[in-house]
């Protein structure tokens, strides 16, 4: 009989004693090299008086080396093909405008309707910064009793795709774990030579200095757009650190509740400045903004009140670069990517496309389509429900419905939401697979060992518009996030992952 999992089987065994050693180890590497997050609190204060340690995996994962180096050969045709995606604005009007999603979903619907008005008013972005992540899981086939796997899609993240910064921090910390321990000889695949090197605060910095030079100022700063009390605030901050160090850019960090206060667009000009009166030399009050790096407002969380929708429209009117601006943002929606599988639709956009590209896709379909009558999507979905998932125009994690939850939700679902959901058929993991995950708190006891799955994310950068519609991209490195088996969402942030790293199998 053939083996579940065509990976080994994992973690590999070792006593308490060295499972204690490595979480020691582990977590000491973390809080010493800004691996960390803030404390849980119901308010978090001005200035941080402690720190946890990010949920982490004590040993790397096994990933296909294969797969691994496809996902990430793929990441500049994603790049590319999501650019292109935004810079279709006939396309988005009719997918995600008022003859699609934004039609029957209130977000999706005011996010569009900022970008028309401003269409209306001759606005147009004139270049936009995407920092891309693409999120992959490996799928298990079974053929004459094989198994193989292969790499499957989750979704192409187009706004605040984050833990660039802590992913490089763990790969690391693994590394030193490999070097100081050689995790006690458990596994001949925990070498160096199969640790694969991540430098992804580099290159999501890279990106976002392309865009700052574009904008052509360089006595500008780049605003950093955040959510209050925020607890993943190294992650950022990492990039924050990169930008002034190396490239000598200044970073501003401000919520969407204290822009409404200090930023002004200049008229005539459009330029976005914002005010920080008493916080700069020379009696200066305000300073001009190339760049805007949303890490909120991917939520309707983020907009609380009509105020809040209006600072983003401020922003929008801008000629500062947006990363991403809504165009951009609307383009990561699942409607979108559900839309690019259908035959004929991404060559649209990518002539000459990979094989491998749309080999990465799973079955996906919508409950119900734009000016459509009848409900097979609904009826495919109760009928398929097991191996399904349901998807709304929405990130951040949580907000997914699976399997045996399919048929009672649908029972709510008013009729006229149902467009602007998509089912996905499930992805089939790995079975077999464990590691000992490591939370705050949890002490060296809490190295709990568990069934596991990871999702490999690819990240990548582009820099796209202007009168030729040019593209400047890359792929820049990675980050993998591990739950446990039973856990259907994946989200670190939202409590649900670990972070983690690869250890790559052949």
């Amino acid at each position: 009989m053939a083996s579940s999992s065509p990976l080994p089987q994992w973690p590999p065994e070792v006593s308490d004693q060295q499972r204690k050693a490595l979480a020691v180890l582990a977590t000491t590497y973390a809080l010493a090299h800004g691996l960390i997050y803030l404390p849980p609190a119901q308010v978090q204060p001005p200035a941080p008086t402690s720190a946890i340690h990010a949920p982490l995996a004590l040993f790397p994962s096994p990933f296909p080396r294969q797969q691994f180096e496809l996902a990430k050969r793929l990441q500049s045709e994603y790049n590319v093909l999501y650019a292109r995606v935004a810079m279709d604005e006939e396309f988005l009007d009719r997918v995600m405008g008022e003859e699609g999603v934004g039609r029957v979903d209130e977000f999706t619907g005011q996010l569009w309707r900022i970008w028309r008005s401003l269409r209306d008013q001759g606005i147009h972005q004139s270049r936009h910064l995407g920092l891309f992540r693409s999120d992959y899981l490996l799928h298990t086939t079974e053929t004459n009793g094989e198994a193989t796997v292969s790499l499957k899609q989750v979704e192409f993240n187009t706004i605040s795709s984050s833990f660039g910064a802590l992913s490089q921090n763990v790969a690391k910390m693994h590394r030193y774990l490999a070097a100081t321990t050689e995790y006690f000889n458990s596994s001949p695949f925990l070498k160096a030579e199969n640790l694969p090197p991540n430098e992804t605060i580099a290159g999501l910095a890279e990106g976002l200095v392309a865009a700052h030079r574009a904008y052509g100022s360089s006595s500008a700063w780049i605003l950093f757009v955040v959510q209050p009390g925020e607890r993943n605030v190294f992650d950022q901050r990492w990039l924050e650190y990169e930008l002034i160090e190396k490239h000598s850019i200044h970073v501003i960090r401000q919520t969407f509740d204290e822009l409404a206060i200090s930023a002004q667009v200049v008229p005539n000009s459009r330029i976005l400045q914002v005010k920080l009166p008493g916080l700069l030399p020379g009696g200066v009050e305000t300073v001009e903004i190339s760049t805007v790096y949303f890490r909120a407002g991917y939520t309707p969380n983020d907009y609380p009140t009509p105020r809040h929708y209006a600072t983003r429209q401020v922003i929008e009117s801008s000629v500062a670069i947006k990363c991403p601006s809504i165009q951009l943002q609307l383009a990561g929606g699942k409607k979108v990517q559900q839309v690019l599988t259908q035959p004929g639709v991404m060559e649209r956009f990518l002539h000459d496309a990979s094989p491998h590209l749309r080999s990465t896709w799973m079955d996906m379909w919508a409950l119900k389509e734009p000016g459509v009558e009848g409900s097979e999507g609904v009826s495919r979905a109760r009928r398929e429900a097991r191996n399904l998932v349901l998807k709304p125009q929405r990130e951040g994690g949580g907000n997914n419905v699976y399997k045996e939850d399919i048929p009672s939700f649908l029972d709510t679902l008013p009729e006229e939401e149902r467009e602007a959901w998509i089912a996905m058929t499930l992805i089939k993991t790995p079975e077999g697979l464990g590691n000992y995950l490591v939370r705050a708190g949890s002490g060296t006891e809490g190295a709990m060992k568990a069934e596991v799955v990871s999702e490999l994310g690819i990240f990548g950068w582009a820099l796209f518009g202007g009168p030729e519609k040019s593209i400047e991209e890359k792929e820049v490195g990675w980050l993998l996030r591990t739950k446990g088996k039973d856990s259907n969402e994946g989200g670190v942030a939202a409590g649900f992952s670990v972070l983690d790293s690869l250890v790559l199998v052949d």
